[in-house]
Protein backbone atom coordinates (compact mmCIF):
# COMPACT_ATOMS: atom_id res chain seq x y z
CA UNK A 1 0.00 0.00 0.00
CA UNK A 2 1.41 3.44 -1.28
CA UNK A 3 1.66 6.36 0.74
CA UNK A 4 -1.58 8.56 -0.78
CA UNK A 5 -3.59 5.51 0.81
CA UNK A 6 -2.27 5.59 3.91
CA UNK A 7 -3.22 9.17 4.39
CA UNK A 8 -6.57 8.72 2.85
CA UNK A 9 -7.12 5.87 5.22
CA UNK A 10 -5.98 7.79 8.15
CA UNK A 11 -8.00 10.52 7.23
CA UNK A 12 -11.30 8.66 6.71
CA UNK A 13 -10.44 6.69 10.35
CA UNK A 14 -9.79 10.24 12.32
CA UNK A 15 -13.30 11.80 10.33
CA UNK A 16 -14.99 8.53 12.01
CA UNK A 17 -13.46 8.80 15.32
CA UNK A 18 -14.96 12.88 15.38
CA UNK A 19 -18.18 11.95 14.14
CA UNK A 20 -18.28 9.80 16.95
CA UNK A 21 -16.49 12.01 19.69
CA UNK A 22 -19.49 14.82 18.50
CA UNK A 23 -22.05 12.49 18.64
CA UNK A 24 -20.70 11.50 22.19
CA UNK A 25 -20.66 14.79 23.30
CA UNK A 26 -23.93 16.08 21.45
CA UNK A 27 -25.34 13.04 24.01
CA UNK A 28 -23.55 13.65 27.01
CA UNK A 29 -25.15 17.63 26.39
CA UNK A 30 -28.48 16.63 25.75
CA UNK A 31 -28.49 13.47 29.21
CA UNK A 32 -26.80 16.70 31.39
CA UNK A 33 -30.20 18.57 30.26
CA UNK A 34 -32.26 16.12 30.94
CA UNK A 35 -30.84 15.38 34.68
CA UNK A 36 -31.24 19.24 35.29
CA UNK A 37 -35.00 18.58 34.17
CA UNK A 38 -35.72 15.98 36.55
CA UNK A 39 -33.90 17.71 39.41
CA UNK A 40 -36.38 20.62 38.56
CA UNK A 41 -39.51 18.78 38.58
CA UNK A 42 -38.37 16.75 41.32
CA UNK A 43 -37.68 20.13 42.91
CA UNK A 44 -40.84 21.31 42.51
CA UNK A 45 -42.57 17.93 43.71
CA UNK A 46 -40.88 18.52 47.35
CA UNK A 47 -41.43 22.01 47.42
CA UNK A 48 -45.36 21.28 46.17
CA UNK A 49 -45.45 18.49 49.12
CA UNK A 50 -43.67 21.54 51.24
CA UNK A 51 -46.23 24.03 50.31
CA UNK A 52 -50.00 21.35 51.26
CA UNK A 53 -47.73 20.55 54.63
CA UNK A 54 -47.27 24.47 55.06
CA UNK A 55 -50.88 25.06 54.93
CA UNK A 56 -52.45 21.68 55.95
CA UNK A 57 -50.13 22.64 59.57
CA UNK A 58 -51.78 26.55 58.88
CA UNK A 59 -55.10 25.87 58.55
CA UNK A 60 -55.27 22.25 59.67
CA UNK A 61 -56.92 22.68 63.39
CA UNK A 62 -59.93 24.98 62.21
CA UNK A 63 -60.79 27.70 59.65
CA UNK A 64 -63.84 29.59 59.55
CA UNK A 65 -65.13 31.00 56.13
CA UNK A 66 -67.67 33.27 54.15
CA UNK A 67 -68.36 33.96 50.98
CA UNK A 68 -66.64 36.47 49.62
CA UNK A 69 -69.36 37.36 47.45
CA UNK A 70 -71.88 37.48 50.79
CA UNK A 71 -69.02 39.53 52.50
CA UNK A 72 -68.55 42.40 49.18
CA UNK A 73 -72.26 42.71 48.05
CA UNK A 74 -74.53 42.24 51.50
CA UNK A 75 -71.58 43.29 54.26
CA UNK A 76 -71.29 40.04 55.64
CA UNK A 77 -67.87 39.77 57.68
CA UNK A 78 -65.70 37.75 60.27
CA UNK A 79 -63.93 39.24 63.17
CA UNK A 80 -62.19 38.34 66.18
CA UNK A 81 -63.36 41.09 68.16
CA UNK A 82 -66.99 42.91 68.20
CA UNK A 83 -65.38 45.74 66.68
CA UNK A 84 -63.20 45.35 63.63
CA UNK A 85 -61.68 47.73 61.30
CA UNK A 86 -61.39 45.38 58.16
CA UNK A 87 -63.61 42.89 56.25
CA UNK A 88 -62.34 39.09 56.59
CA UNK A 89 -63.87 36.58 54.59
CA UNK A 90 -61.48 33.85 56.18
CA UNK A 91 -60.37 33.32 60.32
CA UNK A 92 -57.83 30.61 61.56
CA UNK A 93 -57.33 29.35 64.56
CA UNK A 94 -54.25 28.71 66.01
CA UNK A 95 -52.82 25.50 66.01
CA UNK A 96 -52.53 23.08 68.57
CA UNK A 97 -49.84 20.40 68.40
CA UNK A 98 -49.79 16.84 70.20
CA UNK A 99 -53.27 17.10 71.50
CA UNK A 100 -53.82 15.28 75.02
CA UNK A 101 -56.85 14.17 75.95
CA UNK A 102 -58.39 16.17 78.72
CA UNK A 103 -62.26 15.39 80.60
CA UNK A 104 -64.96 18.08 79.03
CA UNK A 105 -65.33 18.82 82.72
CA UNK A 106 -62.11 20.26 83.08
CA UNK A 107 -62.08 23.30 81.04
CA UNK A 108 -62.43 26.91 82.29
CA UNK A 109 -65.84 28.42 83.11
CA UNK A 110 -64.86 31.67 80.95
CA UNK A 111 -64.06 29.69 77.87
CA UNK A 112 -66.60 31.66 75.77
CA UNK A 113 -65.79 35.26 77.05
CA UNK A 114 -62.13 35.50 75.73
CA UNK A 115 -61.55 36.52 71.86
CA UNK A 116 -60.09 35.03 69.43
CA UNK A 117 -57.41 31.71 69.49
CA UNK A 118 -57.34 31.03 73.42
CA UNK A 119 -55.91 27.15 73.41
CA UNK A 120 -55.28 25.58 76.58
CA UNK A 121 -53.55 22.65 77.45
CA UNK A 122 -55.23 20.05 75.76
CA UNK A 123 -57.91 21.86 73.99
CA UNK A 124 -58.35 24.09 70.81
CA UNK A 125 -60.24 27.41 71.98
CA UNK A 126 -61.47 30.12 69.20
CA UNK A 127 -63.97 32.92 69.59
CA UNK A 128 -65.22 35.20 66.59
CA UNK A 129 -68.03 37.37 65.48
CA UNK A 130 -70.11 37.12 62.32
CA UNK A 131 -71.05 40.83 61.61
CA UNK A 132 -74.12 42.03 59.69
CA UNK A 133 -72.32 45.66 58.12
CA UNK A 134 -74.68 45.99 55.52
CA UNK A 135 -77.37 47.43 55.16
CA UNK A 136 -80.24 44.46 54.78
CA UNK A 137 -81.74 41.83 57.16
CA UNK A 138 -80.05 38.36 56.57
CA UNK A 139 -80.40 34.89 57.32
CA UNK A 140 -77.93 32.43 56.76
CA UNK A 141 -76.95 28.96 57.08
CA UNK A 142 -73.94 27.53 59.23
CA UNK A 143 -72.15 24.52 58.67
CA UNK A 144 -68.87 22.88 60.45
CA UNK A 145 -67.66 19.85 58.35
CA UNK A 146 -65.24 17.36 59.10
CA UNK A 147 -62.60 17.99 56.20
CA UNK A 148 -59.99 15.51 56.89
CA UNK A 149 -59.40 13.04 59.32
CA UNK A 150 -56.53 10.09 60.12
CA UNK A 151 -56.51 7.44 62.58
CA UNK A 152 -59.94 7.49 63.76
CA UNK A 153 -59.33 10.07 65.79
CA UNK A 154 -63.11 11.56 65.44
CA UNK A 155 -63.99 8.96 67.76
CA UNK A 156 -63.09 10.57 70.66
CA UNK A 157 -63.21 14.01 69.45
CA UNK A 158 -65.44 16.74 71.43
CA UNK A 159 -66.78 20.14 69.67
CA UNK A 160 -68.38 22.68 71.84
CA UNK A 161 -70.39 24.78 70.18
CA UNK A 162 -71.21 28.39 71.71
CA UNK A 163 -73.79 30.86 69.69
CA UNK A 164 -74.38 33.95 71.93
CA UNK A 165 -73.36 31.70 74.95
CA UNK A 166 -75.86 29.24 74.34
CA UNK A 167 -74.08 26.22 74.61
CA UNK A 168 -73.79 22.39 72.76
CA UNK A 169 -71.32 19.70 72.86
CA UNK A 170 -71.53 17.32 70.01
CA UNK A 171 -69.66 13.93 69.60
CA UNK A 172 -69.44 11.02 67.27
CA UNK A 173 -72.41 8.84 67.40
CA UNK A 174 -71.36 5.87 69.67
CA UNK A 175 -68.97 3.18 67.93
CA UNK A 176 -72.16 0.22 68.55
CA UNK A 177 -74.35 2.68 67.07
CA UNK A 178 -76.70 2.99 69.71
CA UNK A 179 -77.01 6.79 69.92
CA UNK A 180 -75.39 9.75 71.27
CA UNK A 181 -71.84 10.04 74.06
CA UNK A 182 -73.40 10.46 77.44
CA UNK A 183 -71.67 14.15 77.63
CA UNK A 184 -72.69 15.00 74.28
CA UNK A 185 -75.86 17.37 73.44
CA UNK A 186 -75.94 15.60 70.32
CA UNK A 187 -74.46 13.36 67.34
CA UNK A 188 -72.21 15.29 64.74
CA UNK A 189 -74.96 15.44 61.62
CA UNK A 190 -73.28 12.94 59.23
CA UNK A 191 -69.85 11.14 58.72
CA UNK A 192 -68.65 14.56 57.55
CA UNK A 193 -70.80 17.00 59.39
CA UNK A 194 -70.22 17.89 62.64
CA UNK A 195 -73.27 20.44 62.65
CA UNK A 196 -75.41 22.34 60.58
CA UNK A 197 -78.05 25.13 61.49
CA UNK A 198 -79.76 28.27 59.95
CA UNK A 199 -80.02 31.80 61.37
CA UNK A 200 -83.14 33.89 60.73
CA UNK A 201 -82.90 37.57 60.33
CA UNK A 202 -79.29 39.27 61.50
CA UNK A 203 -80.09 42.69 61.00
CA UNK A 204 -78.10 45.35 59.61
CA UNK A 205 -75.43 45.98 62.14
CA UNK A 206 -76.31 43.23 64.40
CA UNK A 207 -73.50 40.50 65.42
CA UNK A 208 -73.56 36.57 66.14
CA UNK A 209 -70.80 35.52 68.42
CA UNK A 210 -69.27 31.96 67.98
CA UNK A 211 -67.02 30.11 70.36
CA UNK A 212 -65.41 26.83 68.88
CA UNK A 213 -63.78 24.50 71.43
CA UNK A 214 -62.44 20.89 70.43
CA UNK A 215 -60.73 18.34 72.42
CA UNK A 216 -60.16 14.73 72.94
CA UNK A 217 -62.24 13.22 75.37
CA UNK A 218 -60.53 10.62 77.99
CA UNK A 219 -63.76 9.18 79.29
CA UNK A 220 -64.72 8.02 75.74
CA UNK A 221 -64.56 4.62 75.38
CA UNK A 222 -62.78 4.77 71.92
CA UNK A 223 -59.79 7.08 73.55
CA UNK A 224 -57.58 3.99 72.78
CA UNK A 225 -54.21 3.89 71.55
CA UNK A 226 -54.59 3.23 68.31
CA UNK A 227 -55.80 6.58 67.68
CA UNK A 228 -52.67 8.04 68.61
CA UNK A 229 -50.62 10.37 66.10
CA UNK A 230 -54.18 10.97 64.54
CA UNK A 231 -55.34 14.31 62.74
CA UNK A 232 -58.41 16.30 63.02
CA UNK A 233 -59.39 19.33 60.37
CA UNK A 234 -62.83 21.33 60.94
CA UNK A 235 -64.10 23.88 59.51
CA UNK A 236 -67.02 26.41 59.57
CA UNK A 237 -68.72 27.92 56.77
CA UNK A 238 -71.62 30.34 56.54
CA UNK A 239 -73.84 31.14 53.44
CA UNK A 240 -76.62 33.90 53.05
CA UNK A 241 -79.78 32.45 52.21
CA UNK A 242 -82.23 35.23 52.13
CA UNK A 243 -82.19 39.14 52.41
CA UNK A 244 -84.92 41.33 53.12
Amino acid sequence: MDGKNIDKNTRVVDTLALRRTAKEAKRYVVMMRLLKILAIILIAIVAAAYAVSYFYDKYGSFTVKISKYDMINQGLTLSETPDYTTSNSRLNADILYDMTNISGEDLPDNIDKINGSHNGEGYIAYTFYLINSGKDTLSYDSEMTIENVTNGVDEAIRVELFVNGEKTVYGKTKSDGSGKESDCDKEFASSTEVMKDRREKLGPGEKDKYTVVIWLEGNDPDCVDKIIGGTMKLGMNFKIVETT
